[in-house]
């Protein structure tokens, strides 16, 4: 990949910034895409405009894309904005890339886990989707959509599971604890702490992704995830080891879910398959990196 160039949507988000700078220390050259006041490396990207993705992607002439850009928070007030982003978006950016008669080597796309809805236990790509919110229904629209170019770009689907690392905003769940550790609070309040997530380290999804651009993966739908389940509980008890002090925690039953499933982690067979097994940074690493800067941040 020395030498290429990537054209990265969501550029400036948590994950495409530790993606840019994987990327660049392979020797790629990053054009980052983002929605407002572009900077040197950058360019101006509204997915909702299919001119717009057009006179970006002949401009950029892309070796390698990777499409990150999304509206994620759950929680979006606009519904439709899921589809015209998420959805319709990308579709708009796929058919530049036609109409501008490139060739990428590969597109990486990037959905989500979310796709699988409440389904439990260790679930791989053939789980059947059941999306329980507009942001997991506009990601699998936007697979299927995909699977309409896939005669015509290489392109390749990943659903991540959870991850995390520094930088990760306070209100996804495990920035929220470290981040009570790195303050020294005394109490937290969170739901049920034996449900059993995948958690994977930012850093470990970025190198995953450049493996996969580089991969012989055109076609595939592939999880992301370390295959691996880690309690809450497990969670705060690291943290109390690393901080040094033992927290109050206070179960708050908003925060407990009626019908909630115990254990959600991916199944890593695939992925194995494709970039082959290697050793993913272990959690308590990653929470110690995290605590470590929000540490300096103070």
């Amino acid at each position: 990949m020395n030498g290429s160039t990537v054209l990265l949507t969501g550029a400036r988000g948590f994950t495409g910034a530790y993606v840019r700078a994987e990327l660049e220390q392979a020797g790629c050259r990053v054009v980052g895409a983002v929605i407002a006041d572009p900077v040197q490396g950058e360019v101006l990207l509204d997915l909702t405009d299919g001119a717009n993705c057009l006179a970006v992607v002949n401009a950029v002439r892309p070796d390698f894309v990777v499409h990150l850009a999304a509206i994620s928070f759950v929680q979006h007030a606009d519904a439709a904005e899921f589809y015209r982003v998420n959805t319709v978006g990308t579709a708009n950016l796929l058919q530049a890339l036609i109409d501008a008669g490139i060739a990428p080597r590969r597109v990486l796309v990037a959905s989500s886990a979310n796709i699988y809805g409440n389904a439990g236990g260790v679930l791989s790509e053939s789980q059947i989707p059941q999306p329980v919110n507009h942001y997991a229904a506009s990601k699998l629209a936007m697979e299927h959509m995909v699977a309409t170019f896939a005669d015509r770009l290489p392109i390749v689907v990943t659903r991540p599971f959870n991850y995390t690392g520094a930088g990760q905003e306070a209100r996804f769940l495990v920035p929220k604890i470290v981040s009570h550790f790195v303050r020294g609070e005394r109490v937290i309040e969170l739901g049920n702490l034996d449900v059993e997530r995948d958690f994977s380290d930012v850093r470990d999804v970025a190198r995953i992704y450049r493996q996969l651009l580089a991969a012989d993966t055109a076609g595939q739908t592939v999880n992301v995830c370390s295959g691996q389940g880690y309690a809450l509980r497990r969670i705060v008890s690291t943290m109390q080891e690393i901080a040094g002090y033992e927290i109050d925690v206070r179960v708050n039953q908003s925060f407990v879910r009626v019908s909630e499933v115990t254990t959600l982690v991916g199944s890593s067979v695939r992925l194995q398959s494709l970039i082959g097994d290697q050793p993913a940074i272990p959690l308590p690493q990653t929470l110690q990196w995290m605590f470590d800067s929000g540490k300096g941040t103070l």
